[in-house]
């Protein structure tokens, strides 16, 4: 059966092509995908004369890019960004002039049951961007111990009623094998003080970051890719990156303080406008930044 039409609208475009300057006959890579708004983006400025290779670990994601961007100078590959060398070799790319990574959670993957991203989801509690690789986040909380499992939350999803939750899903799952996202959330939502207001996010917003890291290892994917993206970019190729929490961003900034490999573009972050936010609520949480590869790195 076709992949829907996609739902995700992409965050900080205008500020995305003005500080990447994508140009005419450039190759270009979208290290996440997702649904294909900022590939697109990027395809047109770069036209019929350049390339844009765009990346994603979700089959969906994939199928869907390469029914809807049709026509436009787009290569796709199923692979982590972190892969993005061996990707390149795949195409017979030596070097890219500028990479865009958008590392936030994608409107599509929300909206998908069987993946358990949303706190309403009555399907699986899977939680994986790539659902053939690794252990599904239902699996993972009901094997690990509490203590370790607190401490993932915690780290993950600097969570301060960590070992609250953690207890409270191990007598749950003694009981009863939590299996959906809806449980979870439950569950978890039972762990944490009521507060005389209404939270300003879901209670269980920061277990599930947690989880979904976890899962899909993608601190460790991020890191990986800060450090390998540099020796592919042409000189001056720049990369910009997308995140949605402090984990993530604390990693690009760190990156981007090596002034032998980088030349900061932007100077802090870039957040979305508040007419982004009332069209995008998503976009409330972005944080961008860019930064050029110096001489020394971009040997091409």
């Amino acid at each position: 059966m076709a992949t829907r039409s996609s739902l995700h609208t992409p965050v900080l475009p205008a500020e995305v092509m003005r500080l990447l300057e994508p140009r005419p006959g450039m190759r270009v890579v979208d290290g996440t995908l997702g649904g294909g708004g900022h590939t697109r983006l990027l395809a047109e400025a770069v036209g019929p004369g350049g390339l844009v290779i765009a990346i994603d670990r979700d089959p969906a994601a994939i199928e869907r890019g390469a029914r809807e961007l049709a026509g436009l100078p787009v290569r796709f590959a199923q692979a982590n960004f972190r892969d993005l060398p061996e990707v390149l070799d795949a195409v017979a790319v030596e070097r890219v002039d500028r990479v865009l990574l958008d590392v936030g959670l994608s409107s599509d993957q929300l909206a998908d049951d069987a993946r358990g991203f949303s706190f309403d989801s009555d399907g699986p509690l899977d939680l994986r961007f790539d659902p053939t690789e690794g252990e599904p986040a239902w699996r993972l909380i009901s094997r690990m111990r509490p203590e370790t499992l607190a401490d993932l939350i915690h780290q993950f999803g600097e969570e301060r009623y960590s070992r609250r939750i953690a207890r409270r899903i191990a007598a749950v799952r003694d009981k009863t094998p939590i299996r959906s996202a809806r449980e979870l959330a439950r569950v978890v939502a039972s762990a944490i003080p009521r507060q005389q207001q209404p939270p300003r996010i879901h209670p269980a917003t920061r277990t599930f970051q947690a989880l979904r890291i976890a899962v899909n290892e993608e601190l460790k994917s991020l890191r990986i890719a800060l450090e390998r993206i540099p020796q592919r970019l042409a000189a001056e190729g720049r990369l910009a990156v997308i995140s949605f929490h402090s984990l993530e961003d604390r990693l690009v900034k760190e990156a981007f303080r090596n002034r032998q490999r980088w030349e900061p573009i932007t100077t802090g972050i870039v957040e979305a406008s508040a007419g982004e936010v009332d069209v995008n609520p998503r976009s409330r949480s972005a944080k961008l930044r860019v930064a050029r590869i110096t001489a020394a790195d971009g040997a091409i």
